[in-house]
């Protein structure tokens, strides 16, 4: 069997072996591949990559660690992760590429959940969808994708990037599912770490009397037992959080520092920039601008 790779690009088709190309050059990019054979070297890409399976067995290997895959499986690669399949029998994937372009033209909201995936995600292999309904429903969302591509209706794009979004929506709710970091063993903690994420721009209940009070523990208690579990202090975890979702932002969306200083509950930018270049060792300006360069050199 011939390996082919059927290519949907911004409305394009296009029929060509596979090849060793790990750049976006589009704001998103759609791929349907049916192959026996996909000899895909271990590679790193530059972007974010969603793959669903329709069909085949294989094995996924993603930063040298192997699951098996079947059908109906959804995985996320991420930028800088080394990722390759090895094909046990023929196999139907659909691949949904995006980049940081595509990121910057999305609301707010939609980029809150993507931060959730982004920092808490294990970057293992895997299908990340643990709700049992939700496997058909994202299988439909794919074949509608596909369908869209090849009826071509008018705001064929906008229909495309909203069936994309949900499919993200998807998985984001599925990886709140997920225990928050396998080095973390105790179910407690998983539930205090989901917490923190779920309600970190909502600085009032991150506050440790409150915490204390949803988990029904006093907040000395709650202190000393996330420490001892984690090695780091409730607060101190807060704000690395926080700071990665800054980073997040800085790099993938032209927010300016007063809309993060106010939705991240901040006391003002100075407060901002000196917890950032403490930890950081450059201020927020600095670190896009390097972010940017270093996009713009990849």
């Amino acid at each position: 069997m011939r390996k082919l790779i059927y290519c949907i690009i911004m409305g394009f088709n296009c029929i060509f072996t596979v090849m060793e190309i790990r750049n976006l050059y589009q704001p998103f990019e759609l791929s349907f591949i049916e192959t026996n054979e996909y000899e895909a070297i271990e590679h790193k890409n530059t972007f974010f990559e969603m793959v669903f399976v329709l069909e085949g067995k294989g094995v996924q290997i993603i930063n040298n660690h192997k699951l098996p895959y079947g059908s109906d499986k959804l995985f996320l690669i991420f930028p800088q992760d080394t990722h390759r399949f090895e094909i046990n029998t023929t196999s139907k994937f659909f691949f949904i590429r995006f980049n940081q372009s595509y990121l910057k033209t999305q609301t707010k909201e939609w980029v809150q959940k993507l931060e959730f995936i982004f920092h808490n995600h294990n970057h293992l292999p895997g299908c990340i969808l643990k709700t049992i309904t939700d496997k058909p429903l994202v299988r439909a969302l794919i074949e509608a994708l596909i369908r869209e591509h090849i009826n071509e209706h008018p705001q064929q794009q906008e229909v495309i990037k909203q069936l994309i979004n949900t499919i993200i929506t998807i998985a984001a709710r599925n990886i709140v599912l997920m225990p928050a970091a396998a080095k973390f063993a105790s179910q407690h903690v998983m539930q205090l770490l989901n917490y923190i994420h779920q309600h970190i721009y909502e600085p009032r209940n991150l506050k440790a009397e409150v915490i204390s009070k949803h988990f029904n523990v006093s907040p000395t208690y709650i202190g000393e037992y996330f420490k001892t579990q984690t090695g780091q202090s409730l607060q101190e975890y807060i704000m690395e959080y926080k700071l990665k979702l800054i980073e997040t932002r800085l790099r993938f969306t032209d927010m300016r520092i007063s809309e993060i200083v106010h939705e991240l509950g901040f006391t003002d930018a100075s407060h901002l920039n000196r917890s950032f270049k403490k930890r950081r060792g450059v201020s927020p300006s600095e670190y896009r601008k390097s972010s940017d360069l270093s996009n713009y050199n990849s």
